[in-house]
């Protein structure tokens, strides 16, 4: 097994079977209140009989138990991530430094606006950010996520239309579209429909033409597109909807290949969402706390949710709630404003020129990688590629498949890469602008290592990993059949 360091046994006990009776990893004071009967103030059938089996264990032995245990974990701090269409970048410490300041963290959600003027006036300023960069009107920081800013803006769509007396139920997406596209559709009430894209990638204009009537509502794209081309065809895609009425909607997924080189409104674009993690570098919400914002055209702002952060006559920035076309409100209080902090404190430590930089060196950084492996892997579509690029395992691969060389790459101490999408048997690779020359080359020695392995000596790439403490699992019954409990006997 060439290159394969042994399995190195880590197994440890956890914490239900470490310690011994009577250790405390707490010392508290003794207490100077009158104890209080517990059944009197809780109902009795919530009351245990007796009190929760837990471990009892001294502080620094729990501190080394996670400690242990965080040495197992993948993370962008620790691992190359080149997740393709997740832009898994480095998430700077000076913006999560300024989201815990004291001032901004610990305000309440009801504190009244005269208070909370410096917040409003960040949040009026990063709208007024998001708007440039986009090429549009205004912009709305309510939604808690990228799809969540999809449903968002769909929704608008579906109110300006509803504005003009009609009711359009077809929503055309490309066939290489994210798979939260059709879900926001049907979320908010529309029928996804399909466009075929070109060997190339880019979207067949033919057969695009062909279903776009009077029906349609809108077309949702991203570009660069998922397969990490940029479809130069977007303003001629803008001009085929928009001379039908419907409306042209696009998935900032990608944005982080284009900032400061082009704005989606000056190609046509009515609406969009940002995803703040991929774009900005705030932490990925993974379904909890993250942020997509909506960028509009001017005549979808009248539908925009509320309440508004605005500037007021008298220069004070206050909420604005009476908007009688407004879709209303579609998340509790003001949107996640500590994420929408932290994306702030990136654009503003970045500027024009460095958020460019950060479109270039993410673009120039996939061409690289893609460059350095064409010899070893089928690149199906033609460079040069954005932001991401798809890399599919040549036939003659000796039985191993994608899924086989992303667990090897796990032996490398790299994340493994998206895989199966948009195109099958693929893996999808984005290395973001954060990542340094040493490490890219790290990702293309390991990869030109599993090429050599899938030759000569595939079952070790078959097999992997080899030097995780879990090796190969049944994924497909660890899904069916979770056991998500310490079986305590």
């Amino acid at each position: 097994m060439p290159n394969t360091p042994k399995l190195q046994q880590q197994d440890f006990p956890i914490l239900f079977e470490l310690g011994s009776p009577g250790l405390c990893a707490v010392s508290l004071p003794k207490s100077d209140v009158p104890q209080t009967n517990l059944s009197d103030s809780v109902p009795g059938d919530l009351i245990a009989a007796e009190p929760p089996s837990l471990p009892e264990i001294g502080e620094l032995d729990v501190v080394r138990h996670y400690k242990k245990l965080s040495r197992r974990c993948f993370s962008v701090d620790g691992n190359f991530y080149p997740l393709g269409s997740c832009t898994m970048k480095y998430n700077p410490r000076i913006n999560e430094r300024v989201a815990a300041m004291p001032a901004l963290a610990n305000l309440h959600p009801y504190q009244d606006e005269r208070d909370v003027q410096g917040l409003l006036e960040m949040m009026h300023r990063l709208k007024q950010y998001l708007a440039q960069i986009a090429g549009l009107a205004d912009v709305s920081l309510q939604p808690a996520a990228g799809a969540h800013g999809e449903m968002t803006g769909l929704m608008m769509i579906n109110a300006y239309h509803r504005s003009n007396g009609e009711e359009r139920k077809i929503v055309l997406t490309p066939d290489s579209a994210h798979g939260t596209n059709p879900a926001s559709c049907t979320i908010c009430g529309r029928e996804a429909a399909s466009v075929r894209s070109k060997a190339d990638g880019r979207v067949d204009l033919d057969d695009l033409r062909s279903k776009v009537d009077d029906n349609t509502a809108a077309l949702m794209i991203t570009n660069p597109n998922t397969v990490g081309v940029f479809d130069e065809q977007i303003a001629e895609i803008a001009d085929i909807l928009h001379a039908r009425g419907a409306q042209l909607y696009l998935d900032g997924a990608n944005m982080n290949a284009i900032l400061g080189k082009t704005r989606p409104g000056d190609f046509g674009v009515d609406v969009m969402h940002y995803n703040t993690h991929k774009t900005f570098s705030t932490p990925h919400g993974g379904g909890g706390p993250g942020a997509g914002p909506v960028a509009v055209a001017k005549h979808l702002t009248p539908f925009l949710p509320i309440p508004r952060v605005i500037l007021k006559d008298d220069g004070t920035f206050g909420w604005e709630s009476n908007e009688p076309q407004s879709i209303g409100k579609i998340r509790s209080f003001f949107g996640q404003t500590g994420v929408l902090v932290r994306a702030y404190a990136y654009i503003r430590a970045l500027g024009h020129d460095g958020l460019r930089d950060v479109a270039e060196c993410a673009v120039l950084s996939a061409n690289y990688l893609a460059a350095r492996l064409k010899e070893l892997y089928d690149l199906p579509f033609p460079s040069p590629y954005a932001h991401e690029f798809i890399l599919v395992p040549r036939a003659a691969n000796h039985g191993a498949t994608e899924l086989d060389i992303a667990k090897r790459l796990i032996d490398h101490e790299i994340h493994p890469p998206t895989m199966s999408w948009p195109v099958a048997h693929c893996l999808m690779i984005e290395p973001t602008e954060t990542e340094s020359l040493d490490t890219l080359d790290h990702f293309v020695a390991a990869m030109t290592e599993i090429a050599d392995e899938l030759e000569n000596d595939p079952d070790v790439v078959r097999s992997a990993p080899h030097t995780m403490p879990v090796r190969r699992l049944d994924e497909v019954e660890a899904s069916r059949k979770p056991i998500v409990r310490w079986p305590a006997d």
